[in-house]
């Protein structure tokens, strides 16, 4: 049985990110788009976004506007809370 590769990145401390990137659109600057990316990345860094990132630079026409960004990491302790108080007797 074969372990997901996202699962296995998981356990090394990598969160689920999401990212909504606003670009220019090339043939109208005027106009923006947005472009939502996923992917596993470790906090603070975020070295798989700034790859994309980059990437996005050296190669796409769109100017980057605003890039945002969400993250949790989907694999952590677990949180107890009470929700109330049962008495017996």
């Amino acid at each position: 049985m074969s372990v997901s590769s996202g699962f296995v990145k998981q356990i090394q401390g990598y969160g689920l990110t999401t990212a909504e990137i606003v670009y220019r659109m090339p043939d109208h600057p005027a106009l923006l788009q947005s472009y939502v990316w996923q992917d596993y990345d470790l906090f603070p860094k975020f070295p798989e976004l700034r790859r994309f990132l980059d990437f996005w630079t050296r190669t796409l026409d769109g100017a980057l506007f605003s890039v945002r960004v969400a993250h949790d990491r989907l694999i952590k302790p677990a949180e107890l809370k009470t929700m109330g108080e049962f008495r017996i007797h």
